[in-house]
């Protein structure tokens, strides 16, 4: 009986959900990249664009595009003083969001992909990039919202990691809309 009562009540809460529509849209972003313990490297800027896929209603999925560059950095090596350009950065992967709200909406997010960084023919690494943060997304009229985000990335190729924190600005527009079951 219990069972069948938990079961109900599940029901009831998640029969809202059926009439909702899932989304794909579009959407770009940029904003500053602040390198975390990396002598070599200064901060710059970050871009790239976005395809938000809301497949429920709380729960979004989010494949990217990354594109940066470090700023240049000053270093004494031995008494000499060495200026190094920055590091640049493309990445791909995807995001989950966890979308709470409406027109103003509050969520976190991680996300996992694939980074690479160079420095002028000096340095080439590739490796896996991991992201965390939050995100505040208002919606000023039905299917654009901006958004502004606060995260931490780390981009780890085998025992070497390298971790920014970025504050970046964006907008998505929801091209098209599909009924969530």
């Amino acid at each position: 009986m219990r069972r069948t009562t938990i079961l109900a009540v599940l029901a009831l809460v998640l029969l809202p959900c059926t009439a909702v529509a899932g989304s794909v849209g579009v959407g770009a972003f940029g904003g500053l990249g602040i390198p975390i313990v990396q002598d070599d490297n200064g901060q710059g800027m970050l871009y790239g664009a976005r395809v938000p896929v809301s497949v429920l209603p709380l729960l979004t999925v989010e494949p990217y595009l990354l594109m940066g560059s470090g700023g240049d950095k000053e270093q004494e090596i031995g008494g000499t003083t060495y200026t190094r350009t920055g590091l640049d950065m493309t990445g791909f992967g995807a995001n989950v969001l966890l979308t709470f709200g409406g027109p103003f909406q509050f969520y976190p997010f991680a996300g996992i992909g694939s980074c690479k960084l160079t420095r002028d023919g000096s340095e080439d690494e590739t490796g896996v990039a991991y992201n965390l943060g939050l995100g505040l997304g208002i919606s000023p009229m039905p299917k654009l919202t901006v958004h502004l985000r606060g995260e931490a990335i780390a981009a780890v190729d085998g025992e070497v990691s390298r971790k920014w924190a970025a504050v970046t600005l964006g907008a998505s527009y929801a091209v098209f809309s599909f009924p969530v079951p």
